[in-house]
């Protein structure tokens, strides 16, 4: 067989490995010339397997590479309008996600693989996925948490583990194949986002309900009964439901009761989990993660016992509403994970009064939104390509400050905030105008903080 693999990220890098390995040959293409470190090796470690490497590949070549070859492998965020993907599927030549490949090694299709649980949504992925790994974990269970969360899903699925639980992006969940059928699938929520690459929200939810087009009827859809667009679109999933509310939405499935001890979370059948008290993070959204993470993982082995201490031991992830520092009465909080505005929108909520610092690359959202949480704020700071944006949203409701780097943001924030203030970091933007990543951002956000105490103790 002949293989395009379209680029040679960590995922395109276990696609050459899987391929090659069963003798197919293969040609990686990618749009840049991979002269850093990292890629450099990737390329070297390609050739000695055996595969072409063209970097950067012209349009020309890309497309009669594509024509000829009998499947295309493209790496996430590659668009669905790159012409390596419209030629081929002009051609009638099969495209193939990585998580496609991956799910044929795990049952049902493949008796002898690990089990498939798969995670998506607009904002939560990466904890649920983490969360649901550590209660299997903690229930005895071997598993892998492995996706978009950073191990590669070919690598997982070749791995000795029971079940493998896989955060599936968009971008992932375009070209997948009947050959993707998680036992069991969480859909958290549906909104705005990646509309540079999807071009409409409707586009962009049809690509995450194919999460559970191929399940079978005994397979399990954990679904946000919250969510309308969730609901909505779990009304055609083809295997067995259960809801997850922390709003009421929901009067059976995974909800929030008032029990004898005080608020609890509890399973379908009323058996108590955790108490709200017992838990780190209590906000909605980390409820809603906590109710989907529980339902994926008692599907998929978890036992009570080891659910209940995932919760009460989880400490959150870094990035995500991560308290970074406190100065005179005002805490400061990463949450640089927050690139779409749902996301932000929901970190505020958490909050009674806020400096939110916002802005970076938009993905074609209406920014506009911001304004939803006006009265909790006390003033912005935008920053990035989409300072304008920001301001324009909210200048005439709150003061906003623009900002040009990651130390003006931080002191504007300082100078304008009051005790009992949070200053917050939440973007509701990609952060590839100025880092490399959200990490990188909300790292150079703790380290103004860290100098801005430092320098006034």
């Amino acid at each position: 067989m002949r293989v395009l693999v379209v680029g040679l990220g960590a995922t395109g890098d276990a696609v050459v490995r899987y391929v090659r390995g069963r003798g197919d040959d293969v040609t990686v293409v990618d749009d840049r010339p991979l002269d850093a470190r990292a890629e450099y090796a990737r390329v070297e470690d390609a050739r000695r397997a055996g595969a072409e490497v063209l970097a950067p590949a012209d349009a020309a070549t890309v497309e009669r590479l594509a024509v000829g070859a009998d499947l295309v492998v493209p790496s996430p965020g590659v668009p669905e309008r790159h012409v390596a993907l419209q030629a081929a599927l002009a051609a009638g030549v099969a495209v193939r996600s990585e998580v496609d490949l991956a799910a044929a090694l795990t049952a049902p299709t493949d008796p002898s693989g690990p089990r498939l649980a798969a995670i998506t949504g607009t904002n939560g992925k990466t904890t649920v996925t983490t969360l649901t790994a550590a209660m299997l974990d903690a229930s005895g269970v071997r598993s892998l948490a492995a996706g978009n969360i950073g191990l590669p899903l070919l690598d997982a699925a070749r791995s000795r583990v029971d079940v493998v639980v896989a955060e599936v992006s968009s971008f992932q969940l375009v070209f997948t194949t009947p050959a993707f059928r998680p036992a069991a699938a969480a859909l958290l929520n549906v909104a705005d986002d990646h509309l540079d690459w999807h071009r409409t929200f409707d586009a962009y939810a049809r690509a995450k309900a194919r999460i559970f087009e191929h399940q079978g009827a005994d397979d399990l859809l954990v679904f946000n009964a919250d969510d309308p667009a969730v609901a909505a679109l779990a009304a055609d999933a083809p295997g067995r439901r259960v809801p997850f509310s922390v709003g009421g939405s929901a009067a059976s499935g995974f909800r929030v009761v008032d029990g004898a001890s005080g608020r609890m979370l509890v399973t379908g059948d009323g058996t108590e989990l955790v108490a709200l008290g017992d838990l780190t993070h209590r906000a909605p959204h980390d409820l809603a993660n906590a109710l989907a993470a529980a339902a994926v993982a008692l599907e998929t082995g978890a036992t009570i016992a080891g659910v209940r201490d995932a919760l009460r031991s989880f400490r959150g992830l870094a990035h995500r509403l991560q308290l970074v520092g406190e100065r005179d009465g005002v805490t400061y909080f990463d949450d640089s994970k927050a690139t779409n505005l749902h996301a932000t929108v929901a970190a505020v909520r958490g909050f009674d009064s806020v400096v939110l610092i916002a802005g970076g690359r938009n993905k074609g959202l209406d920014l506009g939104g911001l304004a939803e949480v006006a009265t909790r704020l006390r003033a912005a700071i935008a920053i990035g390509d989409a300072a304008d944006e920001v301001t324009a949203a909210l200048h005439d409701r709150v003061p906003v400050v623009t900002a040009h780097t990651m130390r003006e943001a931080v002191r504007a924030a300082s100078e304008i905030a009051e005790p009992g203030d949070a200053v917050l970091l939440s973007p509701a933007c990609a952060s590839f105008d100025w880092y490399e990543g959200y990490a990188a951002r909300g790292d150079d956000f703790a380290r103004e903080v860290a100098a801005l105490i430092g320098a006034t103790r």
